[in-house]
């Protein structure tokens, strides 16, 4: 089964906050709703969301306190949802770690919008992230010098299939959604169109695998997406 996005929203209106999680489910999170900032502040080391929205005026412990605290120990992306809509507020919110900044009243699609915006970037840099290098005694794919050998001998790739290529060395052993591999190597405004990912992989296993019928490096889950392991010995 794929794991959801989790979406922590910290907000003390509650009619607000029950309109934002009903909206967001809809579009396929998990949402944890909050009414105060102590208790979002828990949450967010409980749960370990992918995004939190965070309100800035609440009783107690106010939204710059809740953020100040996150960023001590946790790198979550933070969506700013707020009426303080001065300009200084606004930069004082992304310049002590916030990851996007919306004013209320505020546009539902809108929302929506940003919160894929901000989870895409961070799905791409934690992608940029990971490993360089793929070694064994068949493949060598060096993602630092852009090298890709077989038996030692050079493979050429086109752009799009080296980097499909470089989103499953840079996640070896992840399971990568057909969505989420459209919106890495063809962009967000793709996403339905998961049938170039399956003629990619096609392409890559030819020239790639020694068996590409009986893969060994890119495997399907069924259903799912597909996942980059090192071949068995």
């Amino acid at each position: 089964m794929v794991d959801q996005e989790r979406i922590l929203v910290i907000e003390d209106d509650e009619a607000l906050g029950e309109l934002l999680a009903l909206n967001l489910e809809e579009e396929g999170y998990v949402v944890v709703h909050a009414k105060r900032g102590l208790k979002g502040l828990r949450a967010a080391f409980q749960k370990k969301p992918d995004l939190v929205i965070l309100d800035l005026m609440m009783p107690g412990m106010d939204g710059w306190e809740v953020m100040h605290r996150l960023r001590e120990l946790s790198d979550v992306p933070i969506l700013i949802l707020t009426a303080k809509n001065q300009l200084r507020d606004r930069l004082r919110g992304l310049s002590q770690g916030a990851d996007d900044y919306l004013c209320k009243p505020f546009d539902l699609s809108e929302l929506l919008l940003r919160v894929r915006a901000v989870l895409r970037r961070t799905a791409r840099k934690q992608m940029m992230e990971g490993p360089t290098l793929f070694r064994d005694g068949y493949l060598t794919i060096d993602l630092a010098t852009f090298q890709v050998k077989r038996e030692g001998e050079p493979v050429k790739l086109t752009a799009k299939e080296y980097r499909l290529l470089s989103c499953f060395v840079r996640n070896q052993g992840r399971l990568l959604t057909h969505e989420r591999l459209v919106s890495e190597v063809w962009g967000r405004e793709c996403i339905e169109s998961t049938h170039y990912v399956r003629g990619y992989v096609a392409r890559l296993r030819r020239k790639l695998e020694s068996d590409p019928q009986q893969p060994k490096y890119i495997i399907t889950e069924r259903g799912l997406g597909y996942r980059f392991t090192a071949a068995p010995p």
